[in-house]
Parts: structure tokens; sequence; C-alpha cells
């Protein structure tokens, strides 16, 4: 509970004090997907902003953005991906859904076109955040840092943490990264170490395995870090950092910005894990009425109910 706590604190502390997207628990690895997942990630607004927060509220399918689907003539849907064709197939459905893509019938075909072009420079700055409490129980916390900095897939990475910082937990962290000591309580956060600008656009170098006498590592391309930096973005503009559902109990009374504060142990708790009948507090109730979404609307530049840039209506249940 401490350190969801204190994830969820930090989130909602610079929600309210950047102009970023805040979203967490987000991969962050490129030629082993699924090894590194970063805690919370900070996603600066670029120049097209605005333009992706007119399209959809949710995470539009990498693949789609990907795909040879263009904004002008329609192409059959099977030839514009490299992909398994019930893959595309479901790609194709989410995107027509989202209003990224229109579709029509020609004969037995279906063909799409996307219904605008995909603003690439929405976002312009990725920062990295791995949340660490108790430096005490520092776990494989030296190992992750040093991947995302050889990686650098984020422009900063940053070590957050509530324990008191000294030299020596300085000089076993990469130095570029950055570190952030923070009051979940207070919400105050003192930056004890600057972080370094990562190479972003530079290949990167993916740290794989590590074994005695030997280091097994990829290296990732300039183009695959900027696809993956995309798909991170991406995820992070539907997500967001309150990907979790309130409870139905009585003593659940959430904070303001959307925290699962639980009355019985008078903390936030996480709701995946904490609570439910088994719990010795719980008492069932309605749920709260509370929109996580309409908070998150609230408080950050996130569109909940964008105007849209389709053309015209298209919907899945024509084409059957």
């Amino acid at each position: 509970m401490q350190e969801f706590g204190f994830e969820l604190a930090l989130c909602a502390s610079l929600e309210e004090a950047t102009d970023s997207l805040v979203a967490r628990q987000l991969g962050a690895a490129v030629a082993s997907p699924g090894s590194r997942i970063v805690d919370t990630v900070l996603v600066e607004p670029g120049p097209g902003f605005a333009a992706r927060t007119r399209i959809t509220p949710y995470s539009i399918p990498a693949l789609a953005i990907e795909s040879d689907v263009g904004v002008g003539r329609a192409t059959y849907w099977k030839d514009a991906f490299d992909c398994h064709p019930e893959t595309a197939r479901g790609v194709t459905d989410r995107a027509v859904e989202l209003g990224f893509f229109e579709s029509e019938r020609r004969g037995s075909r279906r063909y799409v076109r996307r219904t605008t072009r995909y603003p690439e420079n929405w976002f312009s700055r990725l920062v990295g955040i791995e949340n660490k409490p108790d430096l005490s129980r520092p776990g494989d916390l030296e190992r992750q840092l040093r991947v995302d900095v050889s990686l650098a897939l984020f422009d900063e990475v940053i070590l957050a943490t509530e324990s008191y910082v000294t030299r020596a937990h300085l000089n076993r962290i990469p130095e570029e990264v950055g570190v952030w000591r923070f009051d979940p309580d207070t919400g105050e956060r003192e930056v004890v170490r600057e972080a370094a600008t990562l190479p972003v656009a530079d290949p990167g170098v993916e740290l794989l395995d590590e074994r005695p006498l030997r280091t097994d590592v990829a290296i990732v391309g300039t183009g695959e870090k900027a696809r993956k930096r995309r798909r991170i973005a991406e995820r992070a503009y539907g997500k967001g950092w309150r990907n979790y559902e309130l409870p139905p109990c009585a003593r659940m009374n959430p904070t303001d910005d959307g925290r699962p504060r639980c009355e019985h142990f008078g903390c936030v708790v996480d709701p995946g894990s904490d609570c439910g009948e088994s719990c010795p507090g719980f008492e069932e109730s309605e749920g709260s009425e509370l929109e996580l979404d309409a908070i998150r609307a609230g408080r950050s530049s996130w569109v909940r109910e964008p105007s849209g840039v389709a053309r015209r209506q298209s919907g899945l249940d024509q084409f059957g």
C-alpha cells in the first residue's frame, strides 16, 4: 500500500503542478516487450496537441497509425497492414469505432481511409519516473535505471523517493538520472539532483540479460525508438493514471483528485488488491458516484468529449 499510495500522490501532484499528461504503469522496452514497466510517465504537449485531442479520448491503436491507410484514396483494409489478418481486422474495427478511420463497402470488400492526418508532433518530451519511496529496499532499482538510461526512450529519467537521499544512494545510480524527494502527505517535492537530457534521437542499447562474464544487449534503432515513444505517448493519453475502479464499499471516500481513500484504514488503498468482501472493513454499498474521467478532464488538458474529426458518421453495424 505504501508504494501504491506514494505513486498516486505523486501523479496527483504532478498533474496539478505541470502542463503534462500523467500516466502510470506503462511498458518501456522495445526488443523485449514487457520486461520493463515504468511507474509514472509525463507526456509534455507539443504543437499538434489540440489536433490530437479532437480525434478521440482513447488510445489510437499503434498498428492503425503505422498502417498504409491514408486520408486520401480509400485502401482495401487487408492491403494496409503488415500483420495477421485477424489482428488487422480488429485494429480496423477499433480505428473505425474511435473515428480515426472511416469505412465504405465496394461490392464485398471493405475499404478504409483516415478521417484526419495523425499529428506526429502532438507531444514533445517524455519523462519516465521510477517510484521507490523506501530506498532501504531498492530491489532491482539500479538495473532498471541503467536500462532506461542506455535505451534512452525518455528525454529524462527520474527517481522519486520519500527517503532521505545520501551521497551513497546517488553513487549507486546512473549520474544521468534525476532524483526527487517527495512527501506524499504534503505534496512537497525537492529536486535533489537534476536529470540529464538523454539522446532520444540516437540509437539505444537495451539490456536484455546479465550473467557472470556475459551481458546480452540489443541495439534499438532510431526508427524503432520513435515508434515506441509514440506508442508510450498514445497509451498514456488514453490510460492516464486513475486506471482503477472505485469499489462498492461504504468506507470508500475518494479524495477530490480521485485517489481511492479508505476510511477504515485511513489511507489510500489499491482497489485491485486491497478491497472486497474479504476486507475486515468492507461494507457493501452502491459505490461512489464519482466519475474518474470527469476529474481527469477537469484537472488536465485531456479532452473527455472531443468534437471529433469524421466527415460523416460511420458505424460498425453497417458492415456486419
